[in-house]
């Protein structure tokens, strides 16, 4: 292995020195539990109340309205099941999303179903972009949520968010967005955003795996999803993973400030697309320009995504073929069949998700690396085989 390139931050990001100097004296010294009623417990309150501050104005919204859990996914059912249990007291039990959320909200709708809710699953575009037509045909008078994610984890395509909480917001709905991808490559100011709810996890922005957090708009009172003790104002059992929480605030902070750096990322971003969209049937998948900075998504006729990957490890690049927490199904991606890529070219995208810390020489390598790779796999296929003899009599 030559070098080590890590193209693969939309699954997950390395903890940063900044975050883990942040944590360690929590650790180590404010160890104590912010509900005991000592000298450790109001030590370890105050750097939770602290926390909870910084990571407000961030945000720009209340402290009282940013809760921490476990990860996104908690988040997700949090916000989608508690919200749809609380609006059916007032006799709305409909849910709209749209085809390329995160599983982690597609399969939690698909759990409300099983209790009797009913959801509609409103079409995106050929790049992804949800129609705002659409999803005001889909809102009824019935309607208890609407979910919309930020942006796409596997395409990067950037959602009309604001817009889409106008709409549901006309007819009294809640709105909800996924907002994982989105938190340190979109400023995100929650006092105009418009949405009710917001879910952001830690390991994506440069914090540990482990911690996430809920934005639940002042004067909203969801049904619990964790009972317990009195945390997080009774709404989320569980003693507060302080030395993660002070490590979020701080990896906030950070993402937070590099945000005007990402015109760079995105320059890098959209060298990477023109080189490789140059590589014979090969296709850009989602928005050229409506997409997150460091997200690439190709696709490229008559190979398998999982030998890509293959190749590129042992040339000691990291990327993906979607999303991490489906790598392991050998269906075709869902967010790729939603916007019409065919199921066979489906099975042969690629996603490089870059960041602040990709070079220019990183880059290179990649460029570098990957049309031999392609040209050595198609070599192997039965379909690039034929494709070549069908030329040959054309010709």
């Amino acid at each position: 292995m030559s070098r080590f390139v890590y193209a693969d931050n939309a699954a997950t990001t390395p903890v940063s020195e900044e975050v883990m100097e942040a944590m360690r004296p929590v650790f180590l010294e404010a160890w104590g539990n912010p509900s005991s009623q000592h000298t450790k417990g109001y030590e370890a309150k105050e750097l939770l109340d602290d926390s909870r501050a910084r990571i407000a104005r961030v945000f720009n919204c209340r402290p009282d309205e940013i809760y921490f859990t476990s990860c996104g996914t908690e988040s997700d059912n949090w916000a989608i099941k508690g919200a749809a249990h609380l609006m059916r007291k007032k006799g709305r039990d409909h849910i709209v999303t749209t085809k390329i959320e995160h599983h982690a909200v597609l399969h939690t709708c698909a759990a409300l179903e099983k209790e009797g809710f009913r959801v509609t699953y409103v079409d995106v575009d050929s790049e992804g972009i949800l129609s705002l037509d659409a999803l005001r045909d889909a809102v009824t008078e019935k309607t208890a949520l609407v979910a919309v994610m930020y942006a796409n984890n596997e395409i990067g395509t950037v959602q009309p968010v604001a817009e889409a909480a106008k709409i549901a917001h006309e007819k009294g709905v809640l709105m909800f967005t996924d907002a994982v991808q989105a938190v340190g490559n979109i400023k995100i100011d929650l006092s105009t955003l418009g949405v009710d709810m917001l879910a952001l996890s830690g390991h994506k922005i440069h914090a540990p795996k482990g911690i996430g957090m809920l934005y639940i708009k002042k004067g909203v009172r969801l049904e619990n999803l964790i009972d317990g003790g009195g945390q997080e104002k009774r709404r989320r059992g569980g003693t507060e993973n302080l030395p993660y929480i002070v490590g979020l605030a701080r990896a906030l902070e950070i993402a937070d400030a590099r945000i005007p750096e990402l015109e760079l990322v995105r320059q890098r971003r959209d060298r990477l697309i023109s080189e490789l969209t140059k590589i014979p049937y090969s296709k850009l998948n989602g928005s050229q320009t409506q997409r997150l900075a460091g997200n690439a998504n190709i696709g490229f006729e008559f190979v398998e995504g999982e030998s890509i990957l293959m190749w590129l490890d042992m040339a000691g690049i990291c990327a993906s073929t979607g999303s991490a927490c489906s790598s392991n199904s050998l269906d075709a991606s869902h967010v790729l069949l939603a916007i019409g890529v065919p199921h066979e070219k489906a099975h042969g995208s690629i996603r490089f998700s870059i960041s602040h810390e990709t070079t220019d020489e990183d880059i290179d390598y990649i460029l570098e690396t990957l049309p031999p790779i392609i040209e050595r796999l198609r070599a192997l296929s039965p379909l690039w085989e034929d494709l070549n003899k069908k030329k040959q009599k054309e010709d």
